[in-house]
């Protein structure tokens, strides 16, 4: 009879521990740093904010870098459940899915950042808010950035052969572009850690844009564990949200932008 229980009890322990509690859910991000959100080695505001949501919730996020475009491959074919920063493309809704759908709800978001424009310093190339003057080659971008959308809307010729920020800027110093469109938290790194790069190219003073970047979900993930999504979505805007963690991103924010 001692023996049965103790038997029983060895069956339901593990249910009730901690590893079944918990689920692991597979993000991907891109394998390039974005400062102060994301960094290679694991880092960033971004990670902060969803370790923070993984252990309100009682879930394990599993980080996996990779080209952007194969995140976004891969989320499309449900080899992971999510992508961290994916700002909002009509044509990315076939790849998974948005907090709010098709009309994201910018509250759920993970953060917003800004591109900024690169040229030569002898360039006489301008962007005044509205409109390009003296742009004479295309404006480059990184292969699968959605500020590519925005340029050919504003008539520009866009070359998205650059994988990473470090490729674009020396395509732009080259002469092989007439301008860069970058990310002003990459743009700012960039020119700190390459100095050479720095005597040569200058950043614009108006901004292109300014986009809202989500945690998007796979179709199959959403479908399954819809609950789960909302949950993690809802955690996400309190989580960002939070005195302490609005602190942390000012401090960050402080050596990024002016």
């Amino acid at each position: 009879m001692i023996r049965a229980l103790l038997c029983l009890l060895a069956c339901l322990l593990p249910l009730s521990g901690p590893a079944a509690a918990t689920e692991t859910l597979v993000l991907c991000l891109e394998n390039n740093d974005v400062r102060p959100w994301r960094t290679q080695d694991g880092g960033g505001l971004n990670i902060e904010l969803l370790n923070r949501v993984a252990a309100r919730l009682d879930l394990r996020f599993e980080y996996r870098g990779m080209p952007w475009k194969r995140c976004l491959a891969e989320l499309k074919a449900d080899q992971v459940s999510g992508a961290i920063g994916a700002s909002f493309r009509p044509e990315r809704l076939e790849f998974g899915v948005y907090p709010g759908g098709d009309k994201p709800d910018a509250s759920k978001r993970l953060n917003s950042d800004r591109y900024v424009l690169l040229r030569r310093k002898n360039s006489r190339v301008s962007w005044d808010g509205r409109a390009f003057r003296n742009l004479d080659g295309p404006v480059g971008i990184q292969l699968g950035y959605s500020v590519g959308d925005q340029l050919r809307a504003l008539g520009a010729t866009v070359d998205d052969g650059a994988q990473k920020a470090v490729e674009l800027a020396q395509k732009l110093a080259a002469g092989r572009l007439g301008a860069a469109a970058m990310l002003d938290g990459e743009a700012r790194t960039l020119m700190e850690q390459n100095p050479t790069l720095a005597k040569q190219l200058e950043t614009l003073p108006t901004p292109l844009v300014e986009k809202s970047y989500f945690l998007m979900f796979s179709h199959n993930f959403a479908d399954l564990r819809g609950s789960v999504a909302m949950h993690v979505w809802k955690e996400v805007e309190a989580v960002r949200n939070s005195k302490d963690y609005q602190k942390q991103e000012r401090e960050a924010l402080r050596g990024i932008r002016p």
